[in-house]
């Protein structure tokens, strides 16, 4: 699998790319090595660079130094790759209530996949001021909707919930881990 088709494929021609990887042989840990974590670098990269020598000014307070780009990166790489890993077993897990196919190495396809243009935006962090830009990781929930079916056979009538599960799971998620790593890297404000 080359990493640069497969995240230009994905985010391009998603729908034509499910049809690709639906018959893969990639595994849960040959798509966290090979995807997941060289494109949750992009962001650690973008990060380090933008709070480590840019920053931001929040009026209050100033991010910036070499401490806090370093605490930032290593942050978005633990939210990705556990985010990935759990978001990959519950979604696995939840397959059977919405009549989808139970199979992880299917799973984790969906989920690395529609994690593409999140990863990616990541890159926005490299001027802090522009990182709401990375709304555009919200396409993720698109390309989540087309994968569903190819992916884990779910009928027409289950998908909508389905998908909305996924979502919400990497949501909370998301928000978990980045609580979590942020107390303990010292990025979570404290009030």
């Amino acid at each position: 699998m080359n990493l640069v088709e497969k995240a230009k494929n994905i985010l391009l021609n998603p729908k034509q790319e499910w049809e690709v990887s639906k018959d893969e042989k990639t595994t849960f840990s040959s798509l966290l090595m090979g995807y997941v974590v060289p494109l949750s670098l992009i962001g650690a990269v973008a990060y380090f660079i933008g709070y480590g020598l840019i920053g931001i000014d929040l009026g209050i307070v100033k991010l910036k130094g070499l401490d806090w780009g370093a605490k930032m990166a290593v942050s978005h790489i633990i939210g990705a790759v556990i985010g990935y890993v759990v978001t990959t077993y519950i979604v696995d897990m939840l397959a059977p209530s919405f009549a989808s196919e139970k199979n992880l190495d299917k799973s984790a396809r969906l989920v690395a996949y529609s994690q593409t243009a999140s990863l990616i935006a990541a890159v926005f962090n490299i001027i802090p001021a522009l990182s709401f830009l990375a709304i555009v990781g919200l396409y993720g929930a698109y390309v989540a909707w087309l994968g569903i079916t190819p992916m884990k056979n779910t009928p027409e009538e289950k998908k909508v919930t389905y998908v909305v599960a996924i979502i919400l799971t990497s949501v909370v998620i998301g928000f978990l881990i980045g609580f979590i790593s942020g107390k303990i890297l010292g990025t979570t404000p404290s009030f």
